[in-house]
């Protein structure tokens, strides 16, 4: 199906990496002057390293599926943040691709060991990548309380009554996770009411969301268990629920039941682990790396 060809996970492990100063500026030459700054305003190298495959990951996704080569990707960002492909005219080509896969959208996330990115050719598509990260100065009880009025009381009630305490701050983490996915999704910021947002499941299958008490039927969620402690989760769904700034970036935020329902029960791709050499350009420059 052409549709299809619109839907990857990829995902890297920054753990892996450790360039050196020469090698880390290699890598961020292949991507446009105006990002290198949202890269270098991070003082530790592993958020820089997190932030710098992050864009890779974009401009590596956008040149396999499209096509398009990368000195000519333009990626935007909403007010809210959201970073979005700006189809540039390319006459025949344009209209192609904008074609075949009507609304292709995508997503990255970062935390911990893990950078990701998931994308969809119909669909809104949020991802969220969390570490689930021991409290080092409090214990867990402690550390989840600050975090209680962003969920309902149901999901509060489940998360508090998962078992030990390692059980509890990995339900924790598994509701964070799948609560961004959504808003991401559609584009909002942090500011969204994360406890108007109320997720049914039966352990993490077949997973339900709520909004103000309405059930979203037309939107599917995986939550994925990654290695060291990881876990991720992707939301696909309608484009009407994209926010306002968000669905001016969408070539179509209109589709009939039967056009979505293609995109809606399209297979879930499997997460592919890449390499951060993978995500460079092969355009045959004849660039050689520095040591």
């Amino acid at each position: 199906m052409e549709l299809e060809k619109g839907v990857h996970r990829w995902i890297v492990d920054i753990s892996e990496w450790n360039p050196s100063p020469n090698y880390f500026s290699f890598a961020m030459s292949f991507l446009p002057q105006h990002e290198h700054s949202s890269i270098t305003r991070f003082f530790k190298m592993e958020d820089r390293k997190r932030a710098l495959v992050s864009r890779l990951l974009q401009y590596a996704l956008i040149h396999q599926v499209l096509g398009i080569p990368y000195n000519e990707i333009v990626i935007r960002r909403t007010a809210e943040g959201k970073p979005y492909l700006l189809y540039l005219e390319r006459s025949q080509e344009c209209d192609k691709l904008k074609l075949e896969l009507p609304n292709f959208n995508f997503n990255a996330s970062h935390h911990g060991d893990f950078v990701a990115i998931a994308s969809e050719p119909i669909c809104l598509v949020g991802l969220d990548v969390v570490s689930q990260t021991i409290p080092e100065k409090e214990s867990v009880e402690e550390f989840i309380q600050s975090f209680s009025s962003y969920f309902s009381r149901l999901e509060w009630f489940n998360i508090i009554n998962s078992g030990s305490s390692r059980q509890i701050l990995s339900e924790f983490y598994r509701y964070w996770s799948v609560k961004e996915a959504f808003v991401k999704a559609i584009g909002d910021g942090v500011g969204h009411k994360l406890d108007t947002i109320e997720f049914h499941h039966k352990n993490w299958e077949n997973i339900v969301v709520k909004v103000d008490g309405k059930e979203l039927e037309d939107w599917r969620f995986w939550l994925l268990e990654l290695e060291k402690d990881h876990v991720a989760s992707i939301a696909r769904g309608h484009p009407m629920y994209a926010t306002s700034s968000y669905k001016t970036t969408l070539n179509r935020t209109k589709f009939n039941d039967e056009e979505y329902n293609l995109g809606l029960h399209l297979p879930n791709a499997r997460f592919i682990f890449r390499k951060v050499e993978d995500l460079f350009p092969s355009n045959g420059t004849g660039r050689v790396p520095p040591c």
